[in-house]
């Protein structure tokens, strides 16, 4: 617990935010999109298992442009 008290909080809290709008958007852009690249239930695990990672390479890889 001591490790959590020392922590500079107003350094890591806009990372923790950043992270949080980026996994919303990019789940509520993956249920609006009909089509991407490989099956959508993939990418959802992507985007809620690999952090901070799985929602940039979804952006990146995943959406199919037309």
């Amino acid at each position: 617990m001591e490790i959590i008290e020392n922590l500079n909080w107003a350094i890591i809290a806009p990372f923790f935010i950043i992270q949080l709008i980026l996994l919303l958007v990019a789940i509520i852009d993956l249920v609006k999109i009909e089509k991407t690249n490989g099956p959508k239930w993939l990418w959802a695990i992507i985007i809620l298992v690999v952090n901070i990672i799985g929602p940039i390479l979804y952006f990146v890889i995943g959406r199919r442009n037309n």
